[in-house]
């Protein structure tokens, strides 16, 4: 299956299916004697792993990584590194009834047009469980980027029609961790949690918008026509499984300005050029201007619902199908952590790509 690789120098490759004995990937192009912080890894997969809190799956998986290759003695030593995560809590026969179904909104049906088979085991490839392996990787891309001081946070600004109408900048996002939404305001995270176990109750789902920051990124990552770096984050955020949107700087927003308002302008701040604003989101002309980059994501409600939905079998039938197996209700809160990965993946590689355009500073 093609496609299964993210990136041009730091790059990501994964494997495996949601039921199948293990997931895993290699990341290739990482520089050597990245010291690697083990701890620090595993509470990014903590973040998210299932079974965290009551409103999120209840699968149980510890998501402990085990590296095969390409760290020694606690460093990278240039090589790929190799790692799986066991697959410890399946439970296959919960998806017995959609062997030869195809589930509203989910790639049932276009993984059987493409591939002429799918496994139906909680959608196989398809599956979000997937993303652990992203979170592995953008663990070890957010190591590197601390050695350029660069800083990624993401938290949850939406949950259906509960939404947190402020700028990043007016919360506090050391809090985020501080509730199980992953929401930094807390009137609207018990909101949030309250409309959460209400969807569950009902057997059904919500989306919402995930904002992230990436402060302190240096001037100049980014190439000026196709591999922008606002495209590249566009790609990462929609590989997620759910998302539907993507915006970054004023976004969609940006057609209510004129130009006279919207234009970010430049002044010399203590010897370094800035910007008075911005609305251009860190980047302009596809290329980060050293101020912040800031973006949402929009997911959608997951497409799983334990209620009875009208659907047609393999060869036309029409029949009935409704949810079975443990699924999110909602998958804000465990996308919070896939999103910093995301955005980290994107970032190390164009910081290393960046190494190779100046013959001054090789």
């Amino acid at each position: 299956m093609a496609g299964n690789t993210f990136g041009t120098i730091f790059k990501l490759t994964t494997f495996g299916e949601s039921h199948g004995e293990a997931i895993g990937g290699i990341i290739d192009g990482c520089p050597a004697g990245l010291e690697i912080d083990f701890d620090f890894i595993t509470s990014e997969m903590q973040r998210r792993k299932p079974g965290q809190s009551h409103i999120v799956t209840q699968r149980k998986e510890e998501d402990e990584v085990q590296f095969l290759s390409g760290i020694f003695e606690g460093k990278t030593t240039g090589t790929p590194i190799g790692f799986i995560i066991k697959n410890e809590d399946q439970k296959s026969k919960d998806y017995n009834h959609n062997v030869s179904v195809y589930r509203p909104s989910h790639a049932d049906y276009t993984y059987g047009q493409k591939y002429g088979i799918r496994d139906h085991r909680g959608g196989g490839r398809s599956s979000a469980r997937e993303t652990a392996c992203r979170v592995v990787a953008g663990a070890i891309a957010k190591l590197l980027l601390k050695k350029f001081n660069v800083q990624i946070t993401a938290y949850v600004s939406q949950v259906a029609s509960v939404k947190l109408n402020k700028s990043y900048k007016e919360l506090d996002l050391s809090s985020i961790e501080k509730n199980i939404v992953r929401c930094p305001d807390v009137k609207a995270a018990e909101e949030m949690i309250t409309l959460i176990e209400q969807i569950r109750k009902a057997g059904d789902t919500v989306g919402g918008v995930v904002s992230c920051v990436c402060s302190s990124v240096p001037v100049g990552l980014g190439e000026p026509v196709f591999d922008k770096l606002h495209a590249d984050l566009a790609k990462a955020m929609m590989s997620i499984n759910a998302t539907k949107g993507f915006e970054y700087g004023e976004g969609f927003n940006s057609a209510n300005f004129k130009g006279s308002e919207l234009n970010d302008l430049f002044e010399n701040k203590e010897g370094t050029i800035k910007t008075k604003t911005n609305h251009s989101g860190g980047i302009q002309g596809g290329i980060s201007n050293g101020e912040d980059i800031y973006f949402n994501v929009a997911f959608k409600p997951v497409a799983t619902i334990v209620q009875s939905q009208a659907t047609v079998d393999a060869e036309g039938n029409e029949t009935e199908i409704s949810g079975k197996g443990r699924h999110d209700p909602c998958v804000l809160p465990r996308a919070v952590p896939i999103v910093e990965s995301m955005a980290a993946l994107v970032l190390a590689d164009h910081l290393l790509r960046n190494k190779t355009t100046r013959l001054d500073e090789l």
